[in-house]
């Protein structure tokens, strides 16, 4: 599961992340392995510019699924700080904890500029350094990679860590560093051949002997392919207006749909060059497993933006339905909430 908090037109941030938690203890239940939590900045229509921050909360009220970013990008940061950020949370909920790491700004170049502490140039285009001085900290080196040798070594209690990627460059690295990675395919649907690389070229590493792949698919499911394909609408308008640089909470259905068809815009043609899985449980559980099988993915997170919050519970609940998920420990997490 990744979420991207929407914010529904009409509705607050503090909505958007109320619902956010509320999803999160419904795929607790449901059996779902992992929930994770995405960064935007300066958009009118996602609320989480600090996945960091949503660990906790999300992390406290549930008991049993992992919980971590997708991703932080960590271009806007400090490695050093995020491993401090990342140990404390691995500390708090052992086990848990999922650490996504991203290239993009997850905003546009203005708001960008808007994040760095020095805004005097352009930031520099050192990834992969920073990633090695992260992952530094984390291994306990003696001499953290970097260019900070100086600080010396630190008990940092480390979540798991996961390369995400939309672009070639990512597969590389992951490969390189025995990483496992994840491909966003909700973002760009011919990544591939570019998980094939990473498998094809990973090297094993302390932290993984065997490549792990996952792929996040767009997807919403509905009692009838009609209905799933109605709700779409809302996010299908708000890849629309992205395209023509403008932000937008996202639209009630009936609104979108009457501007699609004022567009002349039919709702399943929208948006071009980007893959979403409409449908009901059987057609959608189809979708999902053929997109992993083309990924040679062991993992597959699902992501969507919706109007309606209990559409949105319902779809999770469908697809969970769809792939028999179902926690052993259903009733313990119950329990273990109560108890909290």
């Amino acid at each position: 599961m990744l979420d991207q908090s929407p914010i529904p037109e009409g509705a607050t941030v503090g909505d958007a992340l109320r619902n956010t938690i509320d999803l999160a203890q419904l795929t607790d239940e449901l059996g779902y392995h992992r929930y994770w939590l995405a960064e935007h900045h300066g958009t009118p229509g996602l609320a989480c510019a600090s996945p960091e921050v949503m660990i906790a909360p999300v992390a406290t009220a549930t008991a049993r699924i992992r919980v971590g970013t997708g991703g932080i990008m960590l271009p806007h940061y400090s490695p050093l700080k995020v491993a401090e950020t990342f140990s404390m949370l691995s500390s708090l909920f052992p086990g848990r904890i999922d650490l996504g790491l991203g290239r993009a700004p997850g905003t546009s170049a203005s708001v960008a500029h808007a994040l760095q502490r020095d805004r005097r140039q352009p930031p520099p285009d050192d990834f992969r350094e920073q990633l090695d001085e992260l992952l530094g900290y984390f291994e306990h080196r003696k001499q953290p990679l970097g260019p900070f040798r100086q600080i010396p070594a630190m008990p940092f209690t480390s979540p798991e860590p996961w390369l995400l990627g939309s672009s070639p460059q990512s597969a590389v690295w992951a490969a390189e560093l025995g990483l496992p990675y994840c491909f966003a395919d909700f973002i760009n649907p011919e990544g591939a051949p570019y998980a094939a690389y990473y498998r094809e070229h990973f090297q094993p590493s302390e932290r993984l002997p065997q490549p792990r792949t996952a792929v996040a698919v767009w997807t919403i499911c509905a009692e009838t392919s009609e209905e799933a394909l109605r709700l779409s609408a809302s996010s299908r308008v708000m890849f629309l207006h992205l395209y023509r640089g403008k932000l937008i909470p996202v639209p009630p259905v009936e609104r979108a749909l009457e501007f699609l068809e004022e567009e002349g815009a039919p709702v399943g043609a929208l948006p071009p060059n980007r893959r979403m899985i409409t449908g009901t449980r059987e057609q959608v559980r189809a979708a999902i497993e053929a997109v992993a099988a083309e990924y040679g993915a062991e993992e597959a997170l699902v992501v969507n933006i919706m109007y309606d919050h209990q559409a949105r519970r319902r779809s999770y609940a469908l697809i969970a339905d769809a792939f028999g998920l179902r926690s052993a420990n259903t009733a313990e997490t119950r329990r273990r909430r109560e108890d909290r």
